[in-house]
């Protein structure tokens, strides 16, 4: 009987599947760290610092859930998520960055970019839709215009979320028969299976590029969607100097006595039926 193939990882090396952390540990830990995050927004704004975080990886390799647990509890009007659609005509004409120049955080703003001008080089590059010379460009230009946002003051972080083949192929699986996550597959992501090895390779070349001194490459095993997140989290309020910025002193107020004032009848008004008291 033939064994199948153990799970191939993005290094090279096979191996089992991680153990999956129990979900009790998993929720206290979230929390914990979410809590902390709130802590990084605040000293944010108030220290009118900007925070870049890159999202990179594989299809399904879990960028996407991951960035909806750490903006889950944060400010939408200081942090974030830059996700952008193909380039338009007129942007294709523009420098390769200039796009995500215009994304890129204000004094006290965080931005979490979901895939970041990196498609350049993985998806652009193993699908043909740059040129090689494009794509050589992009790696030397790339490492620059980094430093460039680290020496204006940007804190850069970027994080590649790594997956193995098998697991990326199960949730694969599992979204096309899942009719509220049908929409994250496209037949881009379908053809990534048969090129694993090609995207294996544009990655290890953008890391020999890219991974710099002032902005590294951080890698995050994905296999186990809970522990990614945890790890992520963890290791981006780790590596950001935050402190504990007290919020300001709130007192509900003692609310005044009425004036006289009378609502107007409700039928005059329009009313969303109540659709709950058919249940």
């Amino acid at each position: 009987m033939t064994r199948p193939a153990a799970p191939r990882r993005e290094d090279g090396t096979t191996g089992g599947q991680a153990t999956r952390l129990p979900r009790k540990a998993y929720e206290k830990e979230l929390l914990r760290l979410q809590t902390e995050l709130v802590k990084l927004q605040e000293w944010v704004r108030a220290e009118g610092r900007r925070l870049v975080i890159v999202f990179e990886g594989r299809d399904a390799a879990g960028k996407g859930s991951t960035i909806k647990r750490v903006t889950e509890h944060l400010n939408p009007r200081v942090a974030r998520i830059a996700a952008l659609p193909r380039p338009t005509e007129r942007e294709r004409t523009q420098w390769y960055f200039q796009r995500y120049v215009e994304q890129l955080p204000a004094a006290g703003e965080i931005v979490l970019f979901d895939r970041s001008w990196y498609n350049r080089a993985g998806v652009e590059h193993v699908m043909g839709f740059c040129t090689p010379k494009e794509h050589r460009l992009f790696l030397r230009q790339c490492p620059v215009f980094e430093r460039m946002l680290v020496e204006d003051g940007i804190l850069l972080r970027k994080y590649w979320f790594s997956v193995s083949d098998a697991v990326q192929e199960e949730r694969f699986r599992r979204r096309l028969e899942d009719p509220l996550r049908r929409w994250k597959l496209s037949p881009m992501d379908l053809e990534s299976i048969t090129r694993w090895e090609a995207y294996s390779r544009a990655k290890d070349e953008m890391f020999v590029h890219t991974d710099i001194p002032e902005a590294p490459w951080y890698v995050v095993e994905s296999d186990d969607k809970r522990r990614a997140r945890l790890n992520m989290i963890a290791h981006l309020l780790d590596s950001v100097p935050y402190r504990d910025v007290p919020p300001p002193v709130l007192e509900l107020p003692p609310r005044p006595p009425s004036t006289g004032y009378m609502r107007p009848p409700r039928a005059l008004q329009t009313y969303v039926p109540d659709h709950a008291a058919r249940l």
